[in-house]
Order: C-alpha cells, then structure tokens, then sequence
C-alpha cells in the first residue's frame, strides 16, 4: 500500500556526478582519489549499528573504499554530529530521526540528497515528505513509526471510535474490578506533547501555522491561542479532577507495563510497544487513536529515521552513493526492520515484511492522515512548556492560565 497524505515531490533530479562516478562497481580513479581522505564513516545509534556493517563491507568491496560504521548513544548523536561538523571533522553519513532536518540544516551539517523520481517513488510519501525542508529533501527515509490505540481484545472486543467511547468502556470494566485504570497513555509529572498531541489535534489545537508555500511558520505558534486552550479545556475533562483517564502516574516507566499485565485494556502507544506485549502474551488489537465526539480526526505524530548526508564529509561522492542506491535497496531496508522492528519507508520492503507482520500495515493505516514531526529548529522550544501545561491541565489548574504561560515561554525561546 501507498501511505500518502501530503503533497507529492516534483523534479527531484538525479545528481549526475554519481552516475558516472560510482555506478556499477565504481570508478577505479574516484576510488582512488577519495581512499586517500581516509574511510568512508557511517555514525550510527547502537541499535542500528550491527546489522549496517555486512553492508557496509559490501559497499567498500564494490567501490574500494574502506567504510566504518562507528556506535553513537542516541541520546548523543544529533549534538555529536554538530559539534564534529563544526570542527571541520565529521561523519560521511549519519542515521537519525527525521526531525533533525531543520536544526542539521541551519548549521550548515547536511547536504541535499537527490533521488531519481523513479526511486523518489518507491518511498511511502509522507516519509519523504519529512525529511523535505524549504523544499528540499535532505535525508533518504529507511522506517517509520506512530502512535495507535492498542486494545487488550479479551477485555475490549471491539475498538471504540470516539474517545468518549473508550473511557465509557474502560470506566465500566474499572468499575467491575476487572482493569485498575480506564487507560494508559504516558503523561508523568512534566508532560508529554509527543503522546498527548494526537487528542490536542482532535480538539482543535495545532503548534505552527503554514506559509503561502505550505511550509510551517513558526510566525504563527498555536500554543497559546484561543484553539489550543479550548484544546487543553477538553483535556482537561480526561484528567485528574474529571473523568479520571489520565493520570501524571502513568509514565514512561509503566504505560507499557499496565497494558501488558492487563491491568488496563488502552494503551496509546507506538510499533515499539509490541515486543512486550508479544512476550507478556497479551491478546491485542491496533486501531487509529480514537478522537473527541464532534471533534477533529486524532492526528498522530509521523516520526521518520534516515540517513543524512555531512556537508563537510571527506567522501561525500561515496556518502550520496550510499545514501541513494543502497539504502534505497529492498534488502537493507528489511535488515533495519528486523533489526528494529518498525514500518519500513521503502514501499517494497514494506509489502514484503507486512505478509509476516500484519501489525505494520495497521500501524501505518492508523497514522494515514497523521502529521510529519515538525522538523524546524523552533519545534526544540515546544518540548518542554507544552508539556508542563499538559500536566498541569491534568492535574487541575487553571487551563487558561497554564496554556498561556506556555505561549509566553515558547515564543520567547523562539524570540530569543
């Protein structure tokens, strides 16, 4: 299946210098010429760093170049990949999410990639559309991911389309002393934007406005607004001092947990929840977030992982190589899969490990209409005060107050 919800990439040119000098097994002479500057470096997170090196060596084999993948924390590795592109030393190519594009970008760290459109084409849109920033695209997508409701199918058969449905449900089954909460979705004592933003989008709230060229304009930041403090308003119903659904307690620690020993029958969660609940031998079912009665449609967040090409690499000719005719392979696209198992981007290698795991194409159908994670350096300012306004709407402040107190302290970090 195609996952396209957002505007189609047009003209996306082949970089000609790569046809003729690594095509095929490669040109002796460019071998020869970027050899001297020393291996060809791929930064990766740990998790991804194993099953790149086969491909790696493959690689350096068919083109004579020696390419090293070298483990970076995760947590590390977007501030490492800066602080070495400025020091005149970086990577040829690092992995990373999707939503570094616009801070690698404003530091000058990354180069545009190009794919032929026939390529262009073979990618689930919506990744492609994520990596695209001021109208280029600057990362070759490899896997996605977004949240879904999880629902136990023993304690919830069927999957409720409202959210007022679900807590209807979840309240019933608390009640009869078959579940300890209505749901689980993590919210701990500072927030969290990522996991609250697909019921703030229902309610009508959104983070930044769009320019005449459909690209977000941080100029028009939501939180604060009359929408987005409606938004919170009708999240606040749900928490603390309402219905009861959600909770500061349920955190990142032990969402996973309350679904998986059955002690609640909704988990709003991502592909990466699934192993434990697959261990804990939970009978589960995914469906797309359910939003408000009368509201909006729940968008989800649209995470995307890629490779990223270093402006300042020493074997940048190689780097583009990689990144637009291997990554691009079916092959190393269902390696990263099963490395980590998420919905691939490459359409293909999506069909192929969806016929042994059905879970992906349902994740990918409940984000359909989700919203890419906004890849401007100003989203890095929304962390934080959204999410201290959503524990405190929870917990039962004064929303106004809260909503706009996140306004102030967001566009002040943008200001400054």
């Amino acid at each position: 299946m195609k996952f396209r919800s957002f505007s189609v990439l047009s003209g996306i040119a082949v970089l000609t210098l790569l046809a003729t000098a690594c095509g095929g097994g490669g040109d002796d002479s460019a071998s020869s010429e970027q050899s001297t500057d020393g291996a060809m470096v791929i930064w990766a997170d740990p998790n991804r760093t194993d099953v790149l090196i086969p491909y790696a060596e493959r690689f350096g084999e068919a083109h004579g170049i020696t390419v090293k993948v070298e483990s970076i924390p995760n947590e590390d590795l977007q501030d490492n990949f800066v602080t070495a592109h400025q020091a005149g030393s970086p990577p040829d190519l690092v992995v990373g999410a999707h939503d570094w594009t616009g801070n690698l970008v404003r530091n000058g760290a990354i180069d545009p990639v190009q794919l032929p459109q026939e390529v262009a084409d073979g990618f689930e849109q919506v990744a492609l559309d994520a990596v695209t920033f001021e109208g280029q695209l600057y990362g070759v997508p490899y896997a996605m991911e977004n949240l879904v409701l999880f629902r136990n199918t023993d304690l919830a058969p069927e999957a409720p389309d409202t959210i007022e449905e679900l807590i209807k449900e979840g309240k019933k089954l608390k009640e009869s002393g078959k579940v300890e909460e209505i749901m689980s979705l993590q919210v701990g004592s500072e927030g969290d934007a990522y996991h609250i933003y697909p019921l703030y989008t229902s309610a009508g709230g959104y983070l930044f406005g769009k320019d005449d060229e459909g690209n977000l304009d941080p100029s028009d930041m939501g939180v604060g607004s009359e929408s987005s403090i409606k938004a919170f308003e009708k999240i606040a119903e749900l928490g603390e001092k309402g219905e009861g659904a959600l909770k500061r307690s349920i955190d990142s620690q032990n969402a996973g947990p309350l679904f998986n020993e059955a002690k609640t029958a909704f988990l709003i969660s991502g592909p990466w929840a699934i192993a434990d609940m697959k261990e804990a031998g939970i009978p589960y079912e995914i469906s797309p977030v359910p939003g408000f009665a009368n509201g909006d449609e729940a968008r989800p967040f649209i995470g995307v992982q890629a490779f990223f090409v270093a402006s300042g690499g020493a074997n940048k000719v190689f780097a583009q190589e990689f990144a637009t005719n291997f990554v691009t392979e079916t092959e190393l696209a269902v390696a990263l899969y099963e490395a980590d198992p998420r919905p691939p981007a490459l359409t293909a290698a999506l069909e192929k490990v969806s016929a042994d795991d059905p879970d992906l194409l349902k994740i990918v159908e409940a984000g359909a209409n989700g919203d890419p994670l906004p890849a401007i350096p100003e989203m890095a300012a929304i962390w934080g005060p959204f999410g201290q306004a959503e524990a405190a709407v929870i917990a039962g402040e004064d929303v106004a107050e809260a909503v706009k107190a996140a306004g102030e302290a967001i566009s002040e970090q943008i200001g400054g």
